[in-house]
């Protein structure tokens, strides 16, 4: 079964909406201050969020290389934002956990966010601002976990599935 045009032309613009929102998180990324770089962001929000967790587990949920994740742990670690300890389950592991220092500064980007967001969405309606909360969330769960999708997804469907 094949897609109606005017279907096909929305999805275009939808990926080039989605295209563009690159230029909106690297002016979120401007919020931050300099000696922590998004990454850095990424990996101390994964912490709070999830609590405290070995390398792989962190890679997994960034999604990126072991060797990437270790520079960005290297990074908040030296800044005293995590701490890396041993694993008591197996001492050749450690575990990375948030300190109150990456906490307070966790604290501060989200002051920062919240402020830029206000400024540069201050006139929209909280009804607006409601719906594409709700609406990227809802986009977030119709792609699921990327993460554990292979290529596999891309290269077995036909073209018309």
């Amino acid at each position: 079964m094949e897609e109606p045009v005017a279907a096909h032309s929305q999805y275009e613009e939808l990926a080039r909406q989605l295209s563009a929102i690159g230029a909106v998180k690297r002016e979120m990324g401007r919020m931050l201050p300099q000696e922590c770089p998004p990454a850095s962001a990424g990996v101390l929000t994964l912490l709070d969020r999830h609590g405290e967790m070995r390398m792989s587990q962190l890679a997994e949920l960034l999604a990126i290389d072991m060797s990437v994740t270790s520079r960005h742990v290297a990074h908040a670690a030296e800044r005293g934002w995590i701490e890396r300890k041993p694993d008591p389950a197996d001492k050749r592991s450690r575990l990375l956990r948030l300190t109150p220092s990456g906490t307070e500064l966790l604290e501060e980007l989200a002051e920062r966010y919240t402020a830029a967001l206000a400024r540069y969405l201050d006139d929209w309606s909280d009804a607006d601002v409601g719906q594409l909360t709700e609406l990227l969330a809802r986009l977030r769960t119709s792609f699921g976990d990327c993460r554990t999708r292979a290529h596999h997804d891309f290269t077995t469907r036909t073209p018309a599935g």
